[in-house]
């Protein structure tokens, strides 16, 4: 455990550092432990250190290491919770409200209709993250904000009662410079703004923004939650 805990320190006082040059109190950034791909030991590890927020990306993939992990997300004294950040399709939404205790990448209407559906009948109120899209990368998946999609979406999630908005979520560009980083986290940032003030049925107050690479410029320019596994876990090995 002792490179985790080494990590963990590193971690910790590179957000302080962000938070003191943004004029931020620590207790206004969460960490997300993101976990894909480390089994539940590497979880269960993570969870004794004091962490009790983690993110996955397949549903899949967790659903393998859910059972393991039940005993820390029902019967500790501190449970933690598992997000789903990566991308949902919607004919896995059933599953990913069972076994997720919230949706981070929810990026349409009928992604909506399908979680609502399932958290309904499981009689669950699922807490979601608007995953927007503002980056020209072909690979990321996200809401575009401009879109007609995007618009229609607003204005039916306060008509779907089995979930809690709460926020945005998106991925910035890799390997640009930091203007161009911190302008994505700017632009979530503004978009937020407005769009509680023409949505105010909805709770927009989570900016899910920043990983391992970026995060200390996400908290710079807003960030309420981070995103970080590689400068936690280590470097992955993929499957």
């Amino acid at each position: 455990m002792t490179t985790l805990v080494d990590n963990l320190e590193r971690l910790e006082a590179v957000i302080e550092a962000a938070c003191r040059c943004a004029g931020r109190g620590r207790g206004e950034v969460e960490l997300m432990a993101v976990s894909k791909t480390y089994p539940a030991a590497t979880v269960a590890e993570a969870a004794a250190l004091g962490l009790t927020l983690f993110g996955e990306n397949r549903v899949q993939e967790f659903a393998g290491k859910a059972a393991e992990l039940e005993p820390l997300r029902i019967r500790a004294t501190q449970p933690i919770r598992v997000h789903l950040i990566g991308h949902l399709q919607s004919n896995k939404a059933a599953r990913a409200v069972e076994l997720f205790d919230a949706v981070d990448s929810l990026d349409s209407l009928r992604l909506a209709a399908r979680l609502n559906e399932a958290a309904g009948k499981l009689d669950k109120r699922l807490p979601v993250l608007i995953e927007v899209k503002l980056s020209a990368e072909k690979s990321k998946a996200g809401l575009n904000p401009d879109s007609a999609e995007a618009a229609q979406l607003l204005e039916r999630l306060p008509d779907f009662v089995n979930l809690e908005i709460r926020g945005l979520m998106t991925i910035a560009p890799l390997g640009v410079a930091e203007a161009e980083t911190r302008a994505c986290f700017r632009e979530l940032r503004e978009l937020r703004e407005r769009w509680a003030k023409a949505h105010p049925r909805l709770s927009l107050e989570v900016l899910s923004m920043g990983m391992s690479e970026d995060f200390a410029l996400a908290i710079e320019e807003g960030a309420t939650r981070i995103r970080v596994g590689t400068a936690l876990f280590g470097v992955r090995i993929m499957p």
